[in-house]
């Protein structure tokens, strides 16, 4: 069995030169991830130019993820060399932006000393460093520092989301996001999300005539309003290492387990985040427990599983997507998925909405007719890629074909579960579309003549149609 769960891959410094950047489609990368809290707009749309060139010249279609880093809240810097930070020690957090050190820390943030309050956790980077804020008087804070380590460069201050008093999206998101749509990016992801209002507020055409809004859940907010943000976007990522500093770290496994199941059981990819392979920035092969921490994101059904600085800025970029590409298709192999359908059919026929309840039907059936009859493949024509990710959610054994018309539909599609996208060309009738779509999987190998594949479509706002069809001799 082919690898089935998506890989994401950070484009950094390590990684932004042609011939990296190739090997790590080589190697497996999806989906290529650039990020906005580095560096300036030129350099990220470069970085998108480049994907775009690459992949093409590669004839491997990776859809490109724009990060939008939101209200982020960053301290000088402790210098490239770094400062331990020591655990018991005091020192004084101070709004500023010329250095830090171990003795004072300055923060980037104006209205700093107004969202902070004595008693306060407030969390370094990705939760390496905690301190507990123990006085704020004048023009600084006294903290403690509970939990010691290095700090290097600017790392993020993690102010309570209860306590932030920016919103999200930024203006600087919003100026930048436009110059990335402008050029057809295919995902944006919205940090600190608190509320489905806040997704909404991001105003993008609805995909696929604009990008995948895709809402970053790392915040106790969100967590508590994640029915309205499943509601309001087109993808979730589990951004786990600013959700562990809100949450019980003993709480966080299980909310990756429940945002997961929600949001696939209503059809919306997630991506699971975050240290997943982090020795590998360093080192040439990841802890025993990072293998089981992405084997566990598999089983529980994550679509995507992302890496940060271990390709933006690690040693070992190729070498690292090769590593979890490996990892996570023996997982694949190992993968419930009569368990798993069942019970996504279980947690769908509880819908009573007329549509959905529709897509629920044939998506299911589709599922169910590929087990019991061991298709070739099960075929989705869709303009928008929802029958596709509707189908996806049931997470059947069979090859999973997504064709669309829309070039931004297929490039969406990199992301989704074990979904093959194709370019198709055909405007014409259903049959002349299921036609098409035949003779293309033919031409790339999916299937031969004689198979027996499902075909589903939807010819109204549901995905009310499926067929079972031979495919014929050519």
């Amino acid at each position: 069995m082919s690898r089935r769960t998506k890989i994401i891959a950070t484009i950094g410094p390590a990684s932004e030169s042609p011939e990296v950047m190739r090997a790590m489609m080589d190697a497996g990368m999806d989906v290529a991830r650039i990020g906005l809290a580095h560096g300036t707009l030129d350099e990220a749309l470069g970085r998108m130019h480049l994907v775009r060139r690459i992949s093409q010249e590669a004839n491997r279609r990776v859809g490109v993820l724009v990060d939008l880093p939101g209200p982020k809240v960053r301290t000088a810097s402790f210098g490239s060399e770094g400062v331990e930070l020591l655990a018991n020690a005091e020192l004084t957090i101070q709004p500023g932006n010329s250095h830090s050190n171990a003795n004072l820390i300055q923060v980037d943030y104006d209205n700093l000393l107004n969202d902070i309050a004595s008693g306060d956790h407030v969390a370094l980077g990705d939760g390496q460093v905690l301190l507990e804020i123990c006085d704020v008087s004048g023009n600084q804070a006294i903290a403690r520092v509970l939990n010691g380590d290095v700090i290097h460069g600017r790392p993020g201050f993690r102010i309570p989301s209860d306590r932030l008093s920016m919103s999200t999206p930024t203006p600087t998101d919003l100026h930048n996001l436009a110059a990335f749509v402008s050029e057809g990016v295919d995902m944006v992801a919205v940090s600190f999300v608190r509320t489905g209002d806040e997704i909404r507020r991001v105003q993008l055409a609805p995909h696929p005539d604009g990008p995948l809004v895709i809402a970053k859940i790392e915040t106790q907010a969100a967590i508590a309003n994640l029915d309205d943000i499943i509601d309001a976007s087109a993808g979730i990522m589990i951004a786990r290492g600013d959700l562990g500093t809100e949450c019980l770290i003993e709480e966080t496994p299980h909310l990756q387990k429940r945002i997961i199941r929600d949001c696939i059981a209503g059809g919306l990819p997630v991506i699971t985040a975050t240290q997943m392979l982090d020795s590998m920035v360093q080192a040439s092969t990841p802890t025993r427990a990072e293998a089981s921490d992405v084997v566990n994101a598999v089983f529980d059904g994550t679509s995507a599983i992302m890496l940060s600085a271990e390709t933006a800025i690690g040693a070992h970029p190729v070498l690292t997507v090769a590593t979890m590409a490996r990892i996570a298709e023996r997982a694949d192999e190992e993968f419930d998925y009569v368990r798993w359908g069942e019970n996504i059919k279980t947690i769908r026929m509880t819908n009573t909405d007329t549509s959905s309840a529709v897509t629920d039907a044939m998506t299911s059936s589709g599922a169910a007719a590929a087990n019991q009859l061991n298709l070739a493949a099960i075929i989705c024509i869709s303009a928008s890629g929802f029958t596709v990710r509707s189908m996806a959610r049931f997470r059947p054994q069979t090859a999973l074909l997504g064709f669309s018309t829309f070039e931004r539909t297929v490039q969406q599609l990199t992301l989704s579960w074990g979904v093959t996208p194709i370019l198709a060309k055909e405007f014409g009738s259903y049959e002349s579309r299921v036609a098409e779509a035949l003779d293309l999987a033919i031409e790339a190998g999916h299937v031969v003549p004689g198979d027996l594949v499902a075909v589903l479509a939807g010819m109204t706002e549901a995905t009310d149609m499926l067929r079972l069809v031979r495919v014929p001799e050519s």
